[in-house]
C-alpha cells in the first residue's frame, strides 16, 4: 500500500515530519488547556512570544518553572540554548518524552527556593505564571535566587495575572493563586532586587502601558540585578 501524499505537495511536509518523529502530542498542562479551554492556550503561547522577542539574540537563557515546556519552543527559536526547570518531575518527564534531536534546552527538576538555576550565571532568564504560587513570606528567596542566577548584566522578565484579575479566576486558578499584586505592589517586589524594572500589561495576547487597573496580566522586565548572597527559603516564623 503506497504512503498517503497531500493534494497540494507544499503540505507533504506534514506528513514528512510525522513519519520522522511520529505524532506530537500536547504536554499535561497544555492538553489540558487544550480540552477545557483552547483559547487560554492562545494567551499562554502570547506571553511566551513576548519573551521570546525580547530575549532574541541571547545565548545561555533559563527558564522558571517551565511546566511541560509546552511554550518553552517559542523562546528556543530565538535564543541559543535554554535550561528550563520546574520542581515537580511530573512535568520534567513529560516535557522530556516529547524532546527532538537538535533541541537546545536542557530539563531540570529544581526548587527555586533552594538556590540559583544550576549551571548560573546565565545571560537572561524569565518566569511565568509562577510567582503567584509562591508564598509571599518567600517571595525575596525565590526572586533572589533569580537574580542570584544571572551575570552582571543579565535580564529577567517576571510574569504574574494581576490581582484585579482574580474576581474573573477559575476556580482552580484562584486555589493556586496565593501572591497576585497590584501594578504598583508588582514593581515594589522586583525592584528589591533588580536596579531597574520596566512593567508592561497584557489582556488576553495584547500587550500594552495602558491603565494599569484594568490589566488582566502583568510583566516585568528587570535589568540590572542586585546580586544578592545566594537565598535559600527559611521558615518565617524562626
Amino acid at each position: 500500500m503506497s504512503s498517503p501524499t497531500t493534494r497540494e505537495p507544499q503540505y507533504q511536509c506534514c506528513l514528512d515530519l510525522r513519519k520522522a518523529h511520529g505524532a506530537i502530542n500536547l504536554g499535561l498542562m497544555s492538553g489540558q488547556g487544550w480540552i477545557e479551554d483552547p483559547k487560554r492556550l492562545v494567551f499562554v503561547l502570547s506571553r511566551y512570544k513576548f519573551v521570546a522577542k525580547m530575549l532574541t539574540g541571547l545565548g545561555r537563557v533559563a527558564e522558571v518553572g517551565c511546566a511541560d515546556a509546552f511554550g518553552t519552543r517559542i523562546v528556543m527559536q530565538d535564543v541559543g540554548h535554554i535550561t528550563a526547570l520546574d520542581f515537580d518531575p511530573v512535568f520534567i518527564d513529560d516535557a522530556r518524552s516529547r524532546l527532538l534531536e537538535g533541541d537546545r534546552v536542557d530539563l531540570l527538576v529544581h526548587d527555586m527556593l533552594t538556590g540559583p538555576v544550576p549551571g548560573a550565571p546565565f545571560e537572561a532568564a524569565f518566569s511565568l505564571d509562577v510567582i503567584e504560587h509562591i508564598d509571599p513570606a518567600v517571595e525575596d528567596a525565590f526572586l533572589g535566587n533569580m537574580a542570584a542566577s544571572l551575570s552582571a548584566n543579565g535580564v529577567c522578565i517576571i510574569g504574574s495575572p494581576s490581582l484585579e484579575s482574580q474576581q474573573y479566576a477559575s476556580p482552580p486558578s484562584k486555589a493556586g493563586h496565593i501572591n497576585c499584586k497590584s501594578h504598583k505592589d508588582f514593581r515594589l517586589m522586583l525592584q528589591k532586587h533588580f536596579g531597574n524594572v520596566f512593567l508592561f500589561s497584557m489582556n488576553d495576547e495584547v500587550v500594552h502601558t495602558g491603565y494599569a487597573p484594568m490589566a488582566h496580566y502583568l510583566f516585568g522586565l528587570c535589568c540590572l540585578p542586585r546580586r544578592p548572597a545566594v537565598c535559600a527559603s527559611s521558615d518565617p516564623s524562626s
